[in-house]
Order: C-alpha cells, then structure tokens, then sequence
C-alpha cells in the first residue's frame, strides 16, 4: 500500500496496513505504527516514531531539524503516540540535546492546517490545535486544551489542561488550567465553564474554580491569600488542588513561566 512515486528508505520500519501517498520521502530511522494513514507529499525525517492510527495529511513534516541556531546535529528524536491528525502542512521539529532529547506528542490529539510544534515540545492527549497555532520551544501542553487560531506560545510556556486560548493571543506567561485566556499578550478572562460541562465535572466544581478566578484576577487578593480562603475551609476539590499547584509551580519561575528554571542548561 505504498503509492510507486514515494520514497521510503528500507531501514524505516513500516507497521501493517498503512497507506502512504504519492511523493512521500520516509527516512531510515522513521517508524510507522500499524493502521497509519500518510498522505501524499509527507515528509517523515530523522529519528521519529509514529504510534498507531496516525492520519498525516499532504505537505507535513515530522522530525526535520530545530530551528535553533545552536543545533549542531545531535541524534536528537520525535515520539508521537496513536490516533493523531496532522492536517496539512504541519510541522513537528525533532528536539536539540538541552533537556531529554525528544519532542513528544501524546495521544487523540488534532493540528488543524500549518500549526507548528517547535523542538522539545511535550504534549499531553487530546488537545486540539487550530490552524496557524505556533507552539514555542520547550513548551509543555496538558490535556484536553483547545488553542484557537494564530495564537502563539512562548517557549517555556506551560498550558494547563482543560484551557482555552482564544485565537491570534500572545501567550507570554503559563496558562493556568480550566481557564479561558485572551489578548495580547494573553490573560486569564473566565472559566472554560463550557470545556468543564463537556468533560463530565460538576456544578459544584464549576463554582469553586469560578471564586478561585474571582480572588485571583477579579479581586486581586494575591496568590498566597486566595489560596489560604479556599484551601483551607471546607471540602478540597481535586479541581482547586491542581490549580493552586500549576500556579504555584509558574510563580517559581521567571516572567510568569515556571519553566524558566530551565534556560540555564538550555
């Protein structure tokens, strides 16, 4: 099932039943998990594994090299896990030698056309990336996050699951989960109360995530005191529990992003 314009070196490693299109170039240290889906004009490069079910649409490319100046080739690598979409014109960077030496992708996740996902990227699974959305270097996504259109994440960025970014934000600063932010550069607006209804969380967690955004940005109480009114009266939802810790690990940090910790060794 492999179209007779495409290329596909003999060492790659190919699983059962996967199509793969017309003018297709497959390197030889790519491996393809069963069932996957490669349409024409794809690229898979360099040390990259594809788990199953993957569709990859026309003009992506996977595991070329960083775009970082300092790369000096380093057998650097690319893991994605199984049922991703990479619609067209996509773009997956292996990862440079400055933290584990991957860029990793997870599972169910959705790149609408052009978006990009720079070097040593960690994402988590079903997340759904709009088209143009630009991920920056180091960056790391959780679960279930829906990025709009255009919008651009700062390397070293972290993007707390179940948020939304809304299209063409300049995310500087980690987006605290379960909220909704905008602008340039972005801040948090609101609750993704409609994310929380259609992941199955209660009313009741709904109302403690919306007092804690009220104390947070509304009220401007500080984090330390938000987080003694809520925490310590009362019933703990597991929602505010991980909440106050994202925000605990990004004050830690440097300009709002805790992972500026590791710039030094990058």
């Amino acid at each position: 099932m492999i179209a007779q314009t495409a290329v596909v070196d003999p060492r790659a490693k190919i699983g059962t039943n996967v199509r793969i299109g017309h003018f297709c170039v497959i390197g030889p240290d790519v491996k393809v998990g069963d069932d996957c889906l490669i349409e024409d004009h794809v690229v898979l490069t360099g040390d990259s594994t594809l788990g199953e079910e993957n569709h990859v649409f026309p003009g992506t490319v996977i595991g070329a090299d960083p775009q970082d100046t300092s790369y000096k080739g380093t057998p650097t690598r690319v893991v994605i896990g199984d049922g991703n979409v990479f619609r067209e014109y996509c773009t997956v960077n292996r990862a440079t030698e400055k933290e584990e030496g991957v860029t990793r992708i997870g599972n169910n996740n959705y790149f609408m056309a052009s978006a990009h996902v720079a070097h040593d990227c960690l994402l988590g699974d079903r997340n759904i990336l709009a088209n143009n959305v630009m991920l920056g270097g180091h960056a790391h996504l959780g679960n279930d996050i829906t990025i709009a259109g255009a919008a651009g994440i700062s390397h070293f960025a972290s993007v707390g699951s179940l948020s939304f970014v809304s299209a063409m934000s300049r995310v500087l600063h980690d987006v605290p989960p379960y909220m909704i932010v905008d602008g340039q550069p972005a801040k948090p607006r609101a609750v993704n109360s409609i994310g929380l209804k259609r992941h199955g969380f209660s009313k009741e967690d709904t109302a403690a995530l919306t007092k804690a955004f009220r104390l947070l940005y509304r009220s401007y109480v500080g984090f330390e005191s938000a987080k003694e009114q809520l925490l310590t009266t009362g019933p703990i939802r597991p929602v505010l529990r991980e909440l106050f810790d994202f925000l605990e690990y990004s004050v830690g940090g440097q300009k709002g992003r805790g992972r500026d910790r590791r710039r030094k060794a990058a």
